[in-house]
């Protein structure tokens, strides 16, 4: 089942603000880092463009992390 809260890739929760409701106002994790094309392509075409992946399969965690931590 497609659904917009979870990661096409792994099933896991993909952490979408978009996704909820309570927080769509907000923008997505995902608008502030850089996701490979590459891994993109390696999903399914069907599972593309239906839902955002979670960092772990958008191979993004440490981007996040850089950019959470807070400026000295």
């Amino acid at each position: 089942m497609k659904t917009p809260d979870l990661c096409p890739a792994c099933g896991a929760s993909n952490d979408c603000s978009l996704a909820d409701p309570r927080t769509a106002a907000r923008a997505c994790w995902c608008y502030s880092v850089s996701i490979d094309p590459a891994v993109l392509e390696k999903l399914p075409a069907e599972l593309r463009k239906v839902s955002c992946l979670c960092p772990r399969c958008a191979q993004v965690e440490a981007q996040l992390q850089t950019v959470a931590k807070p400026i000295k």
